[in-house]
């Protein structure tokens, strides 16, 4: 293994911890400013992250199955958003109206994503994508399955979709020269990165069985058709990029999967 693609331990719980600080508002103990080589690490734990989310949405589904679905899925979105820090909900905000404001220009574009002001387009896309997860997991919460399952699938929902970091990161160039874009797209070790993804979905696959497969279509549309609109429009993909894509890849896997579900009878 190259001097690259080696990291000693203290190193990896720094980067395990910079990335679990910077993916959610867990209270852990902060690592220290990181170098930039160091955050390309750190994304390699993505998806862990996103298991650790993951697996407290899912302890606290248990409970709620027994309470209407709608009020149920209101508690989970809440802790949902809230474990995030509705970072990704800002990115997908600020690529809404960038990309409507934008009016085809690029630099026009990434002038607006700077803005931290929000606009009737910001607005539009969160209230969306926020009642299309409400919508999806009060079906969730009323589907025929069982408490196991329903919490397996709130533990890998969180963490396919942050699995698409260092998939976007693997595939496309950076569209700026420096920011978060740029480090995970310079020093994310590439077969590291390929070896942490395909581990991750093929976890996901002996966790979850056939419903892997509507996993990884709707996380593999997304992030074609996110992938081709950044190129189209950025020349590559940004931090607030990167945000939206993993909203966008949570609301159609959990719209996706709810389809396929059994509902009880009468539903």
């Amino acid at each position: 293994m190259s001097g690259r693609d080696a990291m000693q331990p203290p190193a990896a719980w720094r980067a395990f911890l910079f990335a679990a600080r910077f993916l959610t508002r867990l209270p852990l103990p902060d690592p220290g400013p990181l170098a930039a080589h160091e955050q390309g690490w750190a994304a390699l734990f993505y998806p862990v992250v996103g298991l650790l989310s993951g697996a407290l949405l899912a302890i606290a589904a248990l409970p709620l199955s027994a309470v209407p679905a709608l009020a149920g899925a209101a508690v989970l979105l809440i802790l949902w958003t809230w474990l995030s820090g509705a970072l990704h909900l800002d990115g997908l905000a600020d690529c809404a109206d960038a990309w409507v404001g934008g009016l085809g220009s690029r630099e026009r574009t990434l002038q607006i994503m700077k803005d931290p002001h929000s606009g009737a387009m910001a607005v539009a896309a969160v209230t969306l994508v926020l009642l299309a997860k409400l919508a999806g997991l009060a079906a969730l919460l009323q589907a025929a399955i069982t408490p196991v399952q329903l919490a397996l699938l709130l533990l890998w929902l969180p963490a396919l979709a942050r699995a698409q970091l260092p998939a976007l990161a693997l595939t496309t160039v950076s569209a700026r020269a420096e920011g978060l874009g740029a480090a995970l797209r310079t020093h994310l070790p590439r077969r590291l990165g390929w070896l942490v993804l395909a581990g991750t979905w093929l976890l996901a696959a002996l966790s979850l069985g056939a419903w892997t497969g509507m996993l990884l279509l709707a996380a593999a549309v997304v992030l074609w058709r996110w992938r081709r609109s950044m190129l189209t429009r950025l020349g590559g993909f940004t931090g607030d990029t990167a945000g939206a894509l993993v909203e966008l890849t949570e609301t159609a896997m959990l719209l996706g999967i709810v389809m396929l579900l059994p509902q009880p009878a009468g539903v």
